[in-house]
């Protein structure tokens, strides 16, 4: 059985990997053409050239990596079962002790060493090279934003509560127009605090040039201060993570980031139900790479005419398309009828892990 284990994790580990690299050439050629315009045009520090176009694309591949290796996985898997069923080699395999147990068993140890690779990617590798393009980016483009407010985060401190605005992340990690709204417990405000850079320190924020006006209640009349201070020091724990969460994408931050933000806005009393989703799906979405192995399983039980296996992988191509499909479908479906998060993550690889072995256990009771 170690052999023809080892045949197997051969064929489909090679198999795999050339897929997997044709999909990230297709991808890097199509970024490529999107960055072409940005190419020789000034902003930020320098001059943007080829050659940081080229690494920018470059660090952009993990995050590709990520999103395509179940699918490569998936494709993979399906060649080279389809492949030993044509030429007959599988049913030499069955009568050598490849039982539908053991060859389930053996694509599952390789469908775990797929979603271990795949989570280590995505939650470790992933995340810091797109942190890293997205501040190449920035040093010669511009800086980092979302929409014309930027993003917008909330604090609850003793009798306070905080509502912050930051408008962009610099190059060199600092913050750009920061906006701090202090109310007290009755919702009346307290103060109103802009700056227009602030750093990260070790307790809290650091706020550059800080204009804050106060408005004071508690004498015979109401008055408002205002006051300049060259660095106000603001205790918080809102920490760089979080505030990425809110200006970046959250299926490209790792799971503890996702889940610390969840926390603070759960502890803040903010709707989390976008970020729950997003959480659970990135605990569930390397398991997927044991639903494609699954899937690709059956394919192997098929009888195969002469040149009918592009068929097949063509068939288990648009299989696992409408499994993303409907993994994202269900992502929005769950966020607006406020789904309980962890089902909605885990229902699509739930389904068709149900279909696939149903259509593996008919195939084998069939033939």
């Amino acid at each position: 059985m170690k052999t023809i284990r080892r045949l197997i994790y051969r064929e489909v580990l090679s198999a795999v990997v050339f897929v997997a690299a044709g999909f990230l050439a297709l991808f890097f050629f199509f970024d490529f053409v999107d960055e072409l315009p940005n190419v020789g045009k000034a902003g930020g520090f320098a001059t943007y050239r080829l050659t940081q176009a080229l690494l920018y694309i470059t660090l952009l591949m993990p995050n590709h990596l990520y999103e395509l290796l179940p699918i490569a996985v998936l494709i993979g898997t399906i060649f080279v079962m389809a492949r030993l069923a044509q030429s007959s080699e599988y049913t030499i395999l069955r009568t050598s002790g490849l039982g539908p147990g053991r060859a389930l068993r053996t694509l599952m140890v390789l469908g775990l060493a797929f979603a271990a690779l795949t989570f280590a990617v995505g939650d470790y590798l992933s995340p810091a090279a797109d942190k890293a393009a997205q501040l190449l980016r920035a040093r010669y483009q511009g800086r980092i934003s979302i929409g014309q407010t930027g993003a917008w985060l909330k604090e609850r401190q003793a009798q306070t509560t905080y509502n912050v605005n930051v408008a962009a992340l610099a190059p060199d990690g600092s913050m750009q127009g920061v906006r701090l709204f202090e109310a007290d417990d009755r919702g009346r405000m307290v103060s109103t605090t802009t700056a227009p850079r602030a750093v990260f320190g070790v307790d809290g924020w650091v706020l550059e040039d800080a204009e804050v006006t106060s408005f004071l209640t508690s004498g015979p009349a109401p008055q408002v201060e205002h006051r300049t201070v060259a660095e106000l020091q603001w205790p918080t724990r809102i920490t760089p993570e979080m505030v990425s969460v809110a200006l970046l994408k959250p299926d490209r931050m790792s799971t503890v980031a996702l889940f610390e933000y969840i926390q603070h806005l759960e502890e803040n009393g903010q709707t989390s139900q976008r970020y729950e989703i997003e959480f659970w799906r990135k605990v569930f979405y390397p398991l997927s790479c044991l639903v494609m192995v699954v899937m690709a399983l059956p394919f192997a039980y098929l009888h195969f005419r002469a040149g009918g296996i592009t068929s097949y992988v063509f068939v288990g191509v648009l299989i696992g398309i409408s499994f993303f499909l409907l993994n994202n479908v269900f992502g929005y479906i769950g966020n607006l009828r406020s789904w309980w998060p962890w089902l909605t993550a885990a229902a699509p690889g739930l389904l068709y892990s149900l279909l696939s072995l149903g259509a593996f256990t008919w195939l084998v009771l069939r033939r």
